[in-house]
């Protein structure tokens, strides 16, 4: 017997994705401050010092979007069984991962670029399992 009885792999992977998505955007702006020092602290002295402020808005506006999504989308896969919303969260999830590794790479991260591939091997996952 299960408990999500259908799509429990499904289920969970894009619950993961809710839960890190709506911590990372509300940490990010409940310290702005502190997240946009932090932040140009790690880019500094490459292309995206000096463009940090603009670059969390864009990443938070992200997030959010991929928060919604999921919800959205882990509500039609329960309830109908329809999978086209959570691809589409999981896969903009994907590109929000991606830009995280470009940046971790100009930051020459290499420790933090790794993080994000874990991320990415879970996304490319649901994806999978969603298609």
């Amino acid at each position: 017997m299960t408990i999500l009885k259908e799509n429990s792999a499904e289920i969970l992977l894009i619950l993961f994705f809710i839960i890190t998505y709506i911590f990372s955007a509300t940490e990010k702006l409940a310290d702005w401050k502190g997240t946009v020092i932090y932040y140009t602290n790690h880019f500094k002295g490459t292309i995206l010092e000096k463009m940090i402020p603009l670059l969390l808005i864009n990443i938070i506006l992200f997030e959010i979007i991929v928060f919604i999504l999921l919800i959205v989308g882990i509500y039609y896969l329960i309830i109908q069984n329809e999978t086209l919303i959570a691809v589409v969260g999981l896969e903009i999830s994907a590109i929000v991962l991606l830009m995280f590794l470009i940046g971790q790479r100009i930051a020459k991260d290499y420790a933090g670029a790794m993080n994000i591939t874990v991320y990415f091997i879970l996304n490319v996952l649901g994806i999978y399992l969603l298609t």
